[in-house]
């Protein structure tokens, strides 16, 4: 299915949905639930990943969950990361939930969730959704006759011009979106003995790490579609791998080389960059002789383990990220016994590092075949 958004016509989220804040509880005084979540209540937050929840606690006495069904908003923190929640669920501070006044299916919510988040350009950590978000106008296909003419409701129901959403093209363009799905050869991973593993600081690892050139949004234009001569933009966002925007490469001063591990110094989001981009503020670049797109997972993901101890109040900045310990798999010989460089270029222990083991185990994750 095609879409002519040229003919879409603007609502208010106020006309669709019942816009209202959520329980505005504070996840430090919940009981949060480790071991076995599935007797838990989720707790939704402003976090943009795993659909807003940021963890599972113990039911509140005489705190009734929202239901399930329920599209989820953050008016604050990482505005307008949006989602359904499709469990009753707890909700934190500055978060919004919206419930169609209409009978809408789940994918018209996904689709309209899709339009939410176009606007989160609009927002940022000063400038909040709190007030505005009833009033947020979003972009839709309207309901229209045989003449291709808008159908006007006279009760202006909808919009104030009397357009009617047309809610089963958008439940039909979901279902329409065709995707293959994945397959692995791969069923068994290795086996990780992080009982073996040792530590390392990571400034002795790497080659280099700088301050990237920083790009505001008003020094780019934006390309909806990714082509061979677009760039990546990267922030500090925690999504879609620190891409922001795809943006347009017209004779861009600073643009980074590929195969560089990309760090958010106020938010201590770390992800491998593979191909060419260009950065917002505050991002550390990190570059290394060993690295790849399989070793930069592997020691990626052991960052991300690091991400709790930051904060805007203690940002990850590039001495603290030098500073990292983290314990890696060392090279042994044929005996088991620890391979020493007598260097000690990377520990003062001589250990050294086993990128091979890092780079096979990557590969041996289910659907690491297809990376």
């Amino acid at each position: 299915m095609n879409l002519n958004i040229s003919e879409w016509k603007p609502f208010i989220i106020e006309k669709l949905f019942t816009v209202k804040y959520g329980v505005n509880l504070e996840l430090s005084n919940c009981d949060e639930i480790i071991n076995n979540e599935e007797i838990g209540i989720k707790f939704v937050s402003r976090t943009e990943s795993n659909n807003g929840v940021s963890a599972t606690v113990m039911p509140i006495e005489n705190v009734i969950p929202q239901k399930a069904g329920l599209i989820s908003v953050a008016g604050g923190g990482s505005v307008l990361s949006t989602f359904i929640q499709p469990e009753p669920f707890y909700s934190g501070r500055d978060l919004y939930t919206l419930e169609a006044k209409d009978n809408i299916s789940f994918e018209a919510k996904m689709f309209i969730i899709t339009i939410i988040k176009a606007n989160k350009y609009k927002y940022s950590y000063g400038r909040q959704a709190n007030k505005t978000l009833p009033y947020l106008e979003l972009m839709l296909p309207v309901v229209k006759d045989d003449k291709n003419a808008p159908i006007i409701d006279k009760t202006c129901k909808y919009s104030d011009e009397g357009y009617v959403p047309d809610w089963r093209f958008m439940e039909n363009y979901i279902k329409s979106l065709h995707y293959k799905p994945l397959t692995t050869k791969h069923t068994t991973a290795l086996k990780l003995n992080k009982d073996r593993w040792q530590e390392f600081e990571f400034g002795r690892l790497i080659k280099n790490i700088y301050k990237a050139h920083a790009y505001t949004k008003d020094d780019l234009t934006e390309q909806n579609v990714k082509l061979d001569s677009t760039l990546r933009y990267i922030t500090r966002t925690a999504e879609d791998n620190g891409c922001e925007l795809i943006v347009r490469n017209e004779a861009l001063s600073y643009v980074e080389e590929g195969n560089a591990i990309t760090i958010g110094d106020t938010t201590a989001t770390c992800f491998y960059q593979e191909e060419k981009f260009v950065a917002g503020d505050h991002m550390i670049v990190v570059r290394a002789n060993w690295l790849n797109t399989y070793t930069g997972l592997f020691i990626v993901t052991l960052l991300n383990n690091e991400q709790y101890r930051y904060s805007y109040g203690r940002a990850f900045l590039m001495d603290r990220v030098k500073e990292t310990v983290l314990k890696l798999p060392i090279c042994r010989n044929n005996d088991g016994l620890p391979i020493i460089d007598e260097a000690k270029r990377f520990s003062d222990e001589g250990f050294i590092p086993d990128w091979q083991f890092m780079e096979d185990y990557i590969k041996s994750l289910p659907y690491g075949d297809r990376i």
